[in-house]
């Protein structure tokens, strides 16, 4: 084997990557060797969906009316969930170059209604399509 010269006159020696007691090189058999043998001409089909996200315009109409609906509500201090964040976006948008700071209503309003809102989508797209599907 050869040696490589290290830093001052220290030897490193030189080692193949599977030289360790661990690793043993060994011969691999294949039993059952990839091959094609069906009676399509080597064709083969998948099952799976190429629309597998299967959009329904049906599904983003209704969840955001859905969740419009509920959230307009004045329930909160006689304000609605969606007034307080278009509100709050106002506020923000007035000092525009500066972000909103990390203490601001606006957060606790965004991060609610669109949490409702994907939960509203959601909830539709497992809806419609389990009804189109026939689970229930």
């Amino acid at each position: 084997m050869a040696a490589i010269k290290g830093l001052g006159t220290s030897f490193l020696p030189l080692a193949s990557p599977t030289s360790s007691g661990f690793l043993r090189p060994a011969p691999v058999m294949v039993k059952k060797p990839l091959r094609v043998a069906n009676g399509r001409g080597g064709r083969i089909t998948c099952s799976f969906q190429r629309d597998w996200l299967r959009t329904d315009l049906n599904v983003i109409g209704f969840g955001l009316i859905g969740w419009l609906a509920p959230s307009s509500i004045p329930a909160i201090n006689g304000n609605s969930l969606t007034g307080l964040f278009f509100e709050s976006i106002g506020t923000e948008l007035s000092h525009f170059p500066t972000p909103p700071a990390l203490d601001s209503q606006f957060w606790l309003w965004l991060i609610c209604w669109h949490l409702g809102l994907f939960l509203c989508l959601t909830f539709g797209q497992i809806g419609f399509k389990g009804r189109a599907e026939e689970y229930f």
